[in-house]
């Protein structure tokens, strides 16, 4: 059960060049306010490629 003023939040990353959402994060929302991007692995692509924050 989440606390009182939990501030993590479920985000989904997506590939900057086919713009697939393939993988699903959690971040603190307070300590990261700007969009996250992070080198994953495109199924889609086949190679790895940056993976940024979608809504």
């Amino acid at each position: 059960m989440a606390k009182k003023g939990e501030t993590r939040i479920i985000i989904h990353l997506a590939c900057t060049k086919c713009k697939e959402r393939t993988y699903t994060s959690s971040k603190n929302k307070k300590n990261d306010p700007d969009r996250l991007e992070l080198s994953k692995y495109c199924p889609r692509c086949r190679e790895h490629t940056p993976h940024r924050e979608t809504k």
